[in-house]
């Protein structure tokens, strides 16, 4: 792949790939992989390796096992394939065992790349699992990796790329051989520093990444990916420490307890007891509170465990002390929910300045995008003039507009809905920085929220209140017409007594160009499972339809609809004018609607964990219990519905956050799926290197001091290069 004019020297990590390699073999592998320099293409690390005693003859193969061959191409054809679209490649290779010189074939189903690549005369490396065909050994679309005839695959052990566009392995490998051998150390800084090294016993960088690319021995190999794992884990951390050691820099307004306000009223007339998890958590944000540098605190508790209720006795303290709250919520129906909510728990000393308010009563207001003019006038002269001691919104809070006479607590609800920038956006300001709570109701396991929430304080907030209903939960197979029909009959017999009921679906409209015109230009998503979700419009004519629901009032809910038309469906469904709300998921987070018994899940299949836990949360909130029904078209032994099971075999939200871990891929809980970028982790498994991870936050904790940066120039321009701006907003967000 490389061109002969080319002869690399004293290679550093910023250096162009086209100086080494040259311009069209640089101009492929950023076709491949968006790479342009030499410490990009080093960073593109094997994903696993083969050894030389895995190698097999050909005539010892046992079958049903996982093997590995090298061999070479004798013959291979193609031929159409009757019962479906495509074509069949049949390869047969020999053994190179010159005892044996057994053969083997190899079957490929629209094997287009090997039909190009495996020639006769070809030799390769093939891994797959032995199977018997018509008495003889055979593999069935087998990975295979290209070699020369002077590989040196006798010698050492080979490693397996990741591969991309146009590349095979040997090209890949002797192109990073080639950039390999003009590496010099001393323009490859180490961002590890030394004593950190000698304490964790960590090889050199120039070291690490020869024994990667081209080890000797496969330990040396994974020796090697453990110290890029603990690399990549200390750059993390030490970002979120030094950003940790900034924000306590930052002054704020002590907001300590102020005795006879509004939190002594409150909390004196509770008719319940607070749970043992909101005095623990309520104590900790008070004593936050009552310090002179911000509060920064993530606060996760359980479906239901009262985090609201919490945050508002936060709210009230800061307020008793002259400042103000704000409430972000990243839905209008959220908002309105969140201000219906903390209306109806302060009762009378929600009504300050109003007839039949309390001597002492503060204002909530409720501030989104589409209030009418007059209802939006009055929310902004209530929050500047410090009228209003909360002031609840969505993104409309974020406007420069918006402005507040003494903005005492930032309280952000489900924050991972929010980037950075927005987040802290009310933050911002000459004076003192207000305090920041932010909440979740998805449990985030420990191993996670040690990876990304390392500049902030953790509160879990476990448990519900006693009086919350148990709901149950089960997988209902729509193919089976037994199964179905129930769903329909169990969703009348709760309206029948009285109660009410969601049905959830995945989608809103029937044409996916419709739904999602990105993604329907790209072609994903077109002959998929997700492409043949059931839609809301479909789901609506099946209900109105359904001879069990006759008369039945349906609500309609989704993203499309007017922010007034969201308000006023959900204020139907909860003053019970509505029997029935057929939702997609923007009734996932902070819907409260105690009366409603049943949600029957359309499709669940195509939610994750979390958010079937999230969705299930709508039900069971007070004291009537609930029946939750994942309804799945997927037969019983799909993978998918291992999924289904578990949520229906646990209602611990942060059981399920673990094996929503182990069963998802880790990019997607870190990477680009989630943060709309490519995947932050490259190296680093938040299961896997658990270990790794708390090694590297103490010692992130004990290097970052004042003047860190002088002292670890290294490690200080990897936090600045590896960690840019998308994926640093990302790790608080995520």
């Amino acid at each position: 792949m490389t061109d002969p004019q080319h002869h690399p020297s004293a290679l550093g990590p910023g250096t162009e790939l086209s100086r080494v390699i040259g311009a069209q073999s640089a101009k492929i592998l950023h076709g491949a992989f968006g790479y342009s320099t030499v410490g990009e293409l080093l960073a593109h690390l094997p994903r696993r390796y083969v050894e030389v005693g895995e190698i097999q003859p050909i005539s010892e193969l046992p079958y049903g096992e996982d093997v590995t061959v090298v061999a070479t191409v004798t013959h291979a054809s193609q031929r159409r394939m009757h019962s479906r679209r495509g074509f069949l490649l049949e390869v047969e290779v020999q053994d190179e065992d010159p005892a044996s010189r057994a053969l083997l074939k190899m079957t490929f189903f629209n094997g287009y790349q090997a039909a190009k690549e495996l020639l006769p005369g070809v030799r390769a490396m093939f891994s797959g699992v032995v199977d018997d065909y018509r008495g003889s050994p055979q593999l069935t679309h087998p990975e295979y990796t290209l070699l020369g005839q002077e590989d040196e695959a006798e010698a050492r052990p080979f490693p397996v790329y990741p591969l991309s566009g146009k590349l095979t392995q040997l090209r890949l490998r002797r192109t990073i051989g080639t950039v390999l051998d003009g590496v010099e150390p001393e323009a490859f800084p180490d961002p590890l520093p030394i004593e950190v090294r000698e304490r964790r016993r960590l090889p050199e960088l120039s070291h690490a990444l020869e024994a990667i690319h081209r080890p000797h021995e496969v330990r040396e190999a994974y020796a090697a990916r453990r110290r890029f794992a603990y690399e990549e884990a200390l750059v993390l951390q030490t970002l979120l420490a030094e950003r940790r050691m900034l924000d306590q820099a930052r002054e704020a307004t002590p907001r300590p307890v102020a005795g006879g306000g509004l939190l002594e009223a409150f909390t004196e007339r509770l008719p319940f007891r607070l749970t043992e998890g909101q005095l623990e958590v309520g104590e900790q944000l008070s004593a936050d509170l009552s310090r002179s540098h911000p509060m920064n605190r993530l606060l996760q508790g359980e479906v239901g465990s009262g985090k609201t209720l919490v945050a508002l006795l936060a709210m009230l303290q800061v307020i008793d002390a002259g400042g103000q709250a704000a409430l972000l919520a990243p839905t209008e129906v959220l908002a309105a929910q969140h201000a219906q909510t903390l209306r109806t728990l302060l009762g009378d000393l929600a009504h300050g300045g109003m007839l039949g308010g309390a001597a002492n009563a503060t204002r909530v207001e409720l501030l989104t995008g589409s209030l009418p003019a007059k209802e939006k006038r009055a929310a902004l002269l209530a929050a500047a003039s410090g009228e209003a001691g909360i002031v609840v919104g969505t993104h409309a809070l974020l406007s420069d507009h918006v402005q507040f006479a003494e903005l005492g607590l930032v309280v952000v609800d489900e924050q991972h809905r929010f980037g950075v920038e927005q987040r802290d956006k009310l933050r911002e300001g000459d004076g003192p920085t207000p305090h920041l709570l932010v909440m979740t109701a998805t449990p985030i396991p420990r191993t996670v929220a040690m990876t990304v929430f390392g500049d902030v304080d953790v509160s879990l907030l476990r448990g519900v209140p006693a009086a919350r209903a148990e709901v149950r939960t089960f997988v209902v197979p729509m193919q089976l017409p037994a199964w179905r029909e129930r769903m329909f009959t169990l969703l009348r017999e709760q309206i029948a007594a009285g109660h009410q009921a969601y049905v959830v679906v995945p989608r809103i409209s029937e044409s996916l160009e419709e739904e999602d015109p990105e993604r329907a230009r790209s072609g994903e998503g077109a002959d998929d499972q997700q492409g043949q979700r059931t839609p809301l419009e479909t789901m609506e004519r099946v209900l109105r339809e359904h001879p069990a629901l006759a008369g039945v009032r349906i609500g309609i809910l989704h993203g499309r609809l007017t922010g007034e038309q969201k308000t006023a469906t959900m204020a139907d469904f909860g003053a019970g004018k509505l029997d029935l709300l057929l939702a997609t998921t923007v009734v996932e987070v902070g819907v409260d609607v105690p009366n409603a018994t049943v949600m029957a899940i359309i499709d669940a299949e195509s939610f994750g964990i979390s958010q079937l836990h999230q969705l299930r949360g709508r039900i069971g909130r007070g004291s009537l219990p609930g029946t939750c029904l994942l309804v799945t078209s997927l037969d019983h032994d799909h993978p998918a519905v291992e999924r289904l099971e578990t949520v229906a075999s646990t209602r611990d939200g942060f059981v399920l956050a673990e094996k929503d871990l182990e069963l998802r891929r880790e990019g997607d809980i870190l990477g680009a799926s989630q943060s709309g970028g490519r995947s932050t982790l490259r190296t680093l498994r938040v299961m896997r290197d658990a270990e790794l991870i708390g090694l590297a936050r103490d010692d992130a904790a004990g290097l970052v001091q004042p003047g860190w940066r002088a002292a670890h120039p290294g490690l200080a321009a990897a936090v600045d290069s590896q960690v840019d701006d998308d994926e640093a907003a990302y790790l608080e967000r995520a």
